[in-house]
């Protein structure tokens, strides 16, 4: 997609274990307001709830159970490659249990299809994308990060929720990002950015997930 375009573009960090669930050990009152969004543990890496809305609090904490459901997750459609069924089933939960109104919200998602270079050194890479992935936290909006490991072929997904697009853009003008989006250029045989928006009704009755036009 258009490369004028700056988003923050998530990086394979294939020595991290596929699917991983971090845990980090935080007091009571910070386990209500800071949510681990990322395979990123310290500080800076985690969501502030208190900066989002009602019905985008909710969303973010239903987005920590989002996991691939299919091996193929690098080629396959992105709405079929997700349990965004089950992610939305907790957001109605949620919902439910705050007895306060969920009124209709939008998201804009992000999907990173690459192709890595077999010379890429891994490590490099991965520090370059946790600097971008804290300074795309720090300038807010940023719900949910994840990434898979490459397939044989070397060919990878990650994926980015945002509160919205200008959230996005924002998050990618950091000088971090900018040195990530150089390295992917460099680093990569084949990268790709699609968009979706994630659209959830009032009271969470309904959900359509469709690229973003």
């Amino acid at each position: 997609m258009a490369a004028s375009v700056e988003l923050v573009q998530p990086v394979d960090v294939a020595s991290l274990p596929k699917e991983t669930t971090p845990v980090l050990e935080l007091s009571p009152l910070d386990e209500e307001r800071f949510i681990i969004k990322s395979p990123y543990t310290d500080k800076e890496h985690l969501l502030d709830l208190d900066t989002l809305s009602h019905e985008g609090a909710i969303v973010a904490r239903a987005l920590q159970s989002l996991k691939s459901i299919r091996d193929d997750y690098a080629t396959a459609p992105y709405a079929e490659s997700f349990n965004w069924p089950e992610v939305l089933d907790e957001v109605k939960r949620l919902a439910q249990q705050s007895r306060r109104p969920f009124k209709e919200i939008s998201f804009y998602v992000v999907a990173f299809r690459s192709q890595i270079k077999p010379s890429t050194d891994y490590g490099h890479l991965g520090a370059l994308d946790k600097a971008a992935h804290a300074e795309a936290v720090a300038s807010g909006g940023f719900l949910k990060y994840w990434f898979g490991s490459p397939d044989p072929e070397l060919r990878n997904l990650a994926t980015c929720v945002w509160r919205s697009r200008e959230d996005a853009l924002a998050g990618g003008k950091g000088p971090a990002h900018r040195k990530a989006v150089g390295a992917t250029r460099n680093m990569y045989a084949f990268w790709k950015i699609d968009q979706h928006r994630l659209t959830i009704r009032d009271n969470v009755d309904d959900w359509v997930l469709e690229d973003w036009e």
